[in-house]
């Protein structure tokens, strides 16, 4: 009889490993039965488990004992549910072996806990990070990085560390994942760190992928025009080119209300302050439209120009510099002695600060007493940073005071720097213009009059005469300094747009499109454009205007180096003391050298006319088809890929247009002679043109800035007059060209010309012929505007004209004797037909050297022999054109000979035609 339900503990405790099927509970599963040791009744046969779809099941290991076990029937995961409760009741197995009249135990709770394996890894929630900071600041945390764990425990699941496993950077890590760096970055050492980080779970398990950190060094915001190159090149020809097309400002979010910024191209020290055209003083007032008769006191030293010869002088520029201890004497007559009320003094001048307290006086220029006296009559000189004008009048019946002495004070006078003097003499008014602006003086003098006296005066340059000096005449006042293109015009004032042109300078500032500026822009040049000033109040506005500051150079042949680019720039703030300080920006441009032109002078080159037209009124054209073509070679690379990529180097010729400044026609030889040879140009020649022209015994020069067409224009109608032909044979002329003042020449073409005496008359219409005809070739050959050379045309002298007629005689008489031997042999050979077919052959080519024997033959043949006489015509003028008289009684021979054998074959040449 099963008396007795079983009993069992009220609660169990369970902890199972996942992944493992074994539950150790506390206390261990017995269950107890008080029908024991009955059969059946006493015994324990099951557990139960009651729940929705537990995976456990609870096992009997004893019946007797009671004992069981309980264990999982699938894998337990602890990442899924980490603990299970759930109700347990024993079973007995009844009053019998069928297992009826069971009894159940109480219900007990029994509790499960999943105890954790460190199954995974962690892994950053990112896939990278990413953080920015400035440089030159220590951060405490500069970003967090984060990692999980998908254990379910705490202890494996939990991050306890994280590592940094990039080695030598400067950042460290702590456990929470803060990155901040231990020393201060630097933007120029380093623009951005990349770092790797892992992460550690409390069981020590680290990450199976590390995470990349990027970390970005802005630099420190600096106030200041971002976006530009320091270098801006230049090529010869490029016109207008932008000098900071991408430029900006950077202001740091400082709240800037107004913009001032000044553009400087500093050109100091290329040529005289700036690039200007390099032509001779002289070439440069005619191409201004100055009024002629200006003298150049400092001339290139020539042989009629030889007092410059013992100063120092840089020939590129023509200045000269002046140490002190020089000085030059102009000689009597080049400068008239009276310059009336009206003169004009021009220079260029570069001074700085005289030595010493009390500095001499320095003589730009000084007209006084040769002997005798050291009277000073006008003078120029620099005296304490001032300039001063002397003019002592000569006395006449108005004996009063008048102004003698006109002083300027300005800081240009001792800057070092090139400036362009004007002094305007209009008596007594005197003004001075610097740099194309005009300056009153600032202290006028009055003095007497110098009373007359018939000593000699000196005029000198750099220095002043001292000729009343008691043991020698000497120099003094000696100028410390450079100067150039000194000047003088007497009885002439220049205008000031004459004189605006003489000191323009040939590069500058310049801004591009200036109606795209933009509202509320302000600028402004100075006079030569080396300085802009703009203003405004919106920034982009003034950047976009600073991108449309361009260099700009208008010459063909710019002077090659550097020209410094300076911009500052000042920043107003709203209401604030304290505002954003912008750095200057320090930029150059780069010009490059020209490619050199080649100037090339080609024509005729060796003539020979009668002496009548030598001694006409107009006299013989010397360059009747001169022509002036310059080239340049440029050097083109290609790139030959089965050379292994060298550059080849092709050599390209092109023709380029460009000015001239002078052309000299020079007599190779013996001097002009003006009692009876002169070179003659019709002045209105020059009318229209920049040019203008001096004659001499030495020969002709034309100088002016003009064109190569021009020149050519003038050069052909320059004559050769020669009323003493008798004395005279030949002549040799040699011309040479030049631009910017000797800096590009030309060739040496020479020429050569024969007159022809009335003992050559016999032959002189022979003579034309042979000149003309080259020239008509030398038109067809070379059309205007070809490239390439014009061939010269060698015309025969005298006496290779002799030398052709006695050839000729020689060949007419070998010819005859020749022609008689033919015409015996055709006689002794008449009777054979073929023969004379042959003969007949033969004498066809014979019988047509001199004329047509065969003109009473009818129509039809006629038309056959002119065509044969015509071609034998041609080419006796080519040959016997120049022959004299002497052999006209040789050819009336051949003719009759020739007629008479005509006669006699007349009748069988007829029978074979």
């Amino acid at each position: 009889v099963n008396k007795h339900k079983p009993w069992i503990e009220t609660s169990y405790h369970g902890i199972i490993t996942e992944n493992n099927s074994t539950v150790i509970l506390d206390p261990p599963l017995v269950a107890l039965d008080k029908d024991a040791p009955i059969p059946f009744a006493g015994e324990i046969c099951a557990f139960k488990i009651h729940g929705q779809e537990m995976p456990f099941e609870a096992v009997v290991l004893n019946k007797t004992s009671g004992e069981g076990r309980l264990r999982a029937k699938t894998p337990i995961d602890c990442e899924l549910q980490k603990e299970y409760t759930f109700i347990i009741q024993a079973y007995d197995c009844g009053s019998g072996p069928g297992g009826t009249n069971w009894k159940k135990s109480h219900k007990a709770v029994v509790h499960i806990q999943v105890k954790d394996v460190n199954e995974f890894s962690p892994v950053f929630k990112e896939s990278m990070y990413k953080a920015s900071v400035t440089e030159g600041k220590i951060y405490d945390s500069i970003l967090q990085v984060e990692a999980t764990d998908e254990d379910c425990s705490p202890q494996y699941s939990q991050i306890c560390n994280y590592e940094i496993v990039t080695t030598d950077v400067p950042f460290a890590i702590d456990r929470n994942g803060n990155i901040r760096n231990t020393e201060k970055l630097s933007y120029d050492k380093q623009h951005q760190y990349e770092i790797m980080v892992t992460a550690f779970d409390c069981g020590q398990k680290h990450a199976t992928e590390d995470v990349l950190v990027q970390v970005n060094v802005k630099p420190v915001c600096k106030p200041g025009w971002q976006d530009w190159n320091k270098r801006i090149e230049y090529r010869p020809g490029s016109g207008s080119i932008p000098l900071f097309p991408s430029i900006h400002l950077e202001t740091c979010d400082g709240p800037v209300s107004s913009i001032h910024t000044t553009t400087e191209l500093q050109t100091n020290y290329i040529g005289k302050g700036c690039d200007r055209e390099t032509y001779s003083e002289k070439s440069l007032q005619k191409l201004c439209g100055a009024s002629s008769g200006a003298i150049d006191l400092l001339p290139s030293p020539s042989t009629t120009t030889n007092w410059t010869a013992g100063l120092l002088m840089d020939s590129s520029d023509i200045i000269f510099k002046f140490d002190g201890k020089q000085g030059a004497k102009i000689p009597d007559g080049i400068v008239p002695k009276n310059l009336t009320d009206q003169f004009t003094i021009a220079l260029w001048m570069k001074h700085g600060p005289s030595p010493g307290l009390r500095a001499e006086k320095e003589t730009i220029l000084c007209n006084s007493d040769k002997t005798e006296m050291n009277r000073h009559h006008y003078a120029l000189y620099v005296h304490n940073c001032r300039l001063v004008f002397l003019l002592r009048k000569d006395f006449d019946r108005a004996d009063t005071f008048r102004p003698a002495e006109f002083h300027w004070k300005l800081d240009q006078i001792c800057d070092k720097e090139w400036h362009y003097y004007v002094v305007n003499v209009e008596f007594p008014v005197v003004t001075l213009y610097m740099d194309g602006a005009t300056y009153e003086p600032y202290l006028v003098t009055n003095d007497w009059p110098i009373h007359p006296s018939h000593i000699a005066m000196q005029l000198t340059v750099g220095a002043c005469w001292q000729g009343g000096e008691v043991t020698k005449p000497r120099f003094a006042q000696y100028f410390h300094g450079s100067l150039a293109s000194l000047t003088i015009r007497p009885g002439k004032i220049e205008s000031q747009k004459v004189i605006s042109c003489l000191q323009a300078c040939k590069e500058g500032l310049d801004i591009n499109s200036l109606e795209s500026l933009g509202q509320g822009i302000k600028f402004h040049f100075n006079p030569s454009q080396s300085v802009l000033v703009m203003e405004g109040d919106d920034i982009e506005n003034i950047n976009q205007a600073l991108r449309k500051v361009s260099y700009i150079n208008s010459r063909q042949f710019p002077t090659a180096g550097i020209r410094r680019l300076k911009v500052s720039s000042k920043v107003q703030c709203f209401g604030e003391d304290v505002c954003i300080s912008i750095p200057d920006i320090d930029a150059y441009v780069m010009v490059f050298q020209a490619n050199e032109p080649k100037i090339t002078i080609t024509g005729m080159d060796h003539f020979a006319r009668p002496a009548a037209q030598f001694e006409s009124e107009r006299g013989v054209i010397l360059l009747p088809d001169i022509r002036i073509v310059s080239t340049v070679t440029k050097m083109e690379h290609s790139v030959d890929l089965k050379e292994h990529n060298r550059a080849n180097k092709q050599v390209v010729v092109e023709e380029m247009l460009h000015n001239l400044d002078f052309c000299d026609v020079l007599v190779i030889g013996a001097e002009l002679d003006p009692e009876q040879e002169c070179l003659e140009l019709d002045h209105g020649e020059l009318q229209g043109k920049h040019l203008d022209a001096t004659n001499s015994t030495a020969g002709y020069s034309v100088y002016g800035v003009d064109s190569m067409f021009s020149y050519e224009q003038v050069l052909r109608q320059l004559r050769y007059r020669n009323w003493g032909t008798s004395a005279t044979s030949d002549r040799k002329f040699r011309v040479k060209c030049s631009e910017l003042n000797g800096r590009y020449t030309s060739n040496e073409f020479n020429l050569e010309v024969n007159i022809l005496h009335s003992s050559n008359s016999n032959f002189m219409e022979h003579v034309n012929h042979m000149i003309v005809q080259p020239q008509f070739l030398q038109s067809v050959q070379h059309p205007e505007g070809s490239v390439s050379a014009v061939h010269s045309s060698v015309v025969p002298s005298v006496a290779t004209i002799v030398i052709i007629i006695c050839v000729s005689v020689l060949v007419l008489v070998i010819t005859l004797g020749v022609f008689r031997l033919r015409t015996a042999r055709q006689h002794g050979s008449m009777g054979h037909e073929g023969a004379k077919e042959n003969e007949m052959d033969w004498d066809d080519s014979a019988l047509t050297i001199t004329i047509n024997p065969m003109e009473k033959y009818e129509k039809p043949h006629q038309t056959e022999e002119e065509s044969e006489e015509e071609d034998i015509d041609d080419e006796e003028e080519d040959t016997t054109s120049a022959e004299s008289d002497d052999s006209e009684e040789e050819e009336e021979e051949e003719e009759e000979v020739i007629l008479q054998k005509g006669d006699k074959q007349n009748a069988t040449r007829q029978e074979q035609l």
